[in-house]
């Protein structure tokens, strides 16, 4: 999901409650909110499958997927931010009283033409500022390709996998996800030209 229309500023408790009955999702960036733009059915799709893939590995664990219902709040000094990522996995999760999650180990966003800019620019720095992420995945929707920001001893480095044939492993939560899987019922191009600055191992920091 992507963020469209600036609509107003409000508080943080004043932005909470109004989701609530709100019938249309909002994220919040520092006192202003913004209407979610709508999804292709190929982008539910995905985001659908991402989180039938996980069910299974990671029932009766302690690490639980959420879809794209679930808020995360991203905290700085300076800063707070809700955001609705389209997966999200957590293993410390807030009480069940909350109505968004602090604590992401892996979050997922499929991107498209309208959400390619924020999800690779403002969402990433954000997402990548959360000490709990482990994993920041960028799913494309007309190629079977995911590129991964994963966190190491040296920071967040960049890993691609491109190709129907790929499965991106997930050790932080004893899983892993097939792009076969993650693509199916949608036609996608086998494989994505890869830009230069997509490799594997590229340090972030």
């Amino acid at each position: 999901m992507g963020a469209a229309e600036k609509y107003e500023e409000m508080s943080v408790e004043c932005y909470l409650a109004s989701e609530l009955t709100s019938p249309i999702k909002h994220e919040y960036v520092n006192g202003a909110i913004y209407n979610m733009a709508g999804g292709t059915n190929a982008h539910h799709r995905i985001a659908s499958n991402i989180l039938g893939s996980l069910h299974g590995p990671l029932r009766g664990k302690p690490c639980k997927p959420f879809n794209s219902d679930t808020k995360i709040r991203v905290r700085s000094a300076f800063s707070t931010r809700f955001y609705y990522p389209d997966v999200t996995v957590v293993c410390k999760p807030n009480p069940l009283t909350d109505t968004f999650q602090d604590d992401p180990i892996i979050i997922v966003e499929v991107v498209s033409p309208g959400t390619r800019r924020i999800d690779e620019g403002e969402k990433k720095d954000a997402y990548l500022s959360v000490p709990s992420l482990a994993v920041y995945l960028l799913v494309e929707q007309a190629a079977a390709n995911v590129r991964v920001h994963r966190r190491t001893d040296i920071g967040f480095v960049q890993e691609e996998y491109n190709g129907l044939e790929c499965r991106v492993p997930l050790p932080e939560i004893q899983a892993e996800l097939a792009l076969m899987d993650i693509y199916e019922d949608v036609p996608v191009a086998a494989r994505m030209k890869i830009l230069p600055f997509a490799s594997i191992g590229q340090n972030e920091e």
